[in-house]
């Protein structure tokens, strides 16, 4: 199997996380990997199909992220696939990064009242369509190294749900 997820019950409403997860504004606040450069580019707040681009950096190498919209659930689901460009054709890329909302307390904010209960997030870091796979995921460690990132994102994202 090529993808790990982390999961964390956040105390916040499934409506007040997903609106933070579909901000690309907001990414880089998230990020627990330390990759994401912000400047994003696109639509916003995030839909079905839409495509956006994201400022990236591997060490000192910079660069940009075309990303689209591949799995949405109003409030319960959002997945993008990102990919490589160059002059329009995909090069390198096919991973997915997906969040998913389940409420845990039997509550899920959509009833109007405010905080929601909690909700059990769970993000997943999916590179079973990536184009090179063992070269362009594997052999430079990112599986090892997605799990704590992905761990951190989450405790950034229960931090930016509360201010």
């Amino acid at each position: 199997m090529r993808a790990i997820s982390v999961s964390r019950d956040i105390v916040a409403a499934p409506r007040q996380i997903f609106a933070a997860l579909r901000d690309p504004a907001r990414h880089a606040e998230l990020d627990g990997s330390g990759m994401l450069r912000g400047r994003p580019q696109g639509p916003s707040p995030l839909g079905p199909g839409d495509r956006f681009s994201m400022g990236m950096a591997q060490g000192r190498i910079a660069y940009r992220s075309v990303n689209v919209v591949v799995e949405y659930e109003k409030d319960r689901l959002i997945a993008w696939e990102t990919w490589g460009e160059f002059r329009g054709r995909r090069l390198v890329g096919g991973q997915r990064w997906r969040y998913e909302l389940t409420p845990v307390d039997g509550t899920d904010g959509t009833d109007g009242t405010e905080g929601g209960g909690t909700t059990r997030v769970t993000h997943t870091y999916d590179w079973s369509r990536a184009r090179l796979p063992r070269l362009i995921v594997e052999l430079p460690g990112f599986p090892r190294r997605m799990g704590p990132a992905m761990t951190t994102t989450l405790e950034r994202l229960a931090s930016a749900v509360r201010s």
